[in-house]
């Protein structure tokens, strides 16, 4: 019975120790528009789009994002949503609450159809924010 023991204990310390390695993505930003509601509740039009150059994290070690802004916003991954995908589009979705504990929908968009061109969204329910975002090595 002595070997088992050894075995299981050496089994137990390797799974211990075995760091898991969930993968860490960043992202630049080119840009960034808005969309809020008007006082009778519909959504007003985007805002142009004006430069923002800044890193967003996604941490799935952490489940988070991170966005570097001026001040800085952390939105704690709540649920992963299953990937759309239609002939236009590549859509991944997250329920994240942000820094004040309020919730939002994330999404990140790959534009099939205008050279993959990604789009990183916080949706709110009154308030819609977008980056155009690229990889970075």
């Amino acid at each position: 019975m002595k070997p088992l023991h050894y075995i299981l204990f050496l089994l137990t310390i390797n799974l211990g120790l075995h760091k898991t390695s969930a993968q860490v993505y960043t992202f630049k930003t080119s840009s960034l528009s808005v969309m809020d509601k008007n006082s009778k509740g519909g959504w007003n039009e985007w805002t142009e789009f004006k430069k923002a150059e800044i890193i967003i994290t996604l941490d799935a070690n952490k489940d988070r994002f991170v966005v570097n802004s001026k001040e800085l916003q952390l939105y704690k991954i709540e649920s992963y949503l299953e990937k759309v995908s239609n002939e236009n589009d590549d859509t991944l979705g997250f329920i994240c609450t942000d820094n004040d504990g309020v919730k939002c929908a994330i999404l990140i968009v790959t534009r099939k159809k205008e050279n993959n061109r990604m789009q990183f969204y916080i949706n709110y329910p009154d308030l819609k924010m977008v980056y155009n975002i690229y990889t970075t090595k």
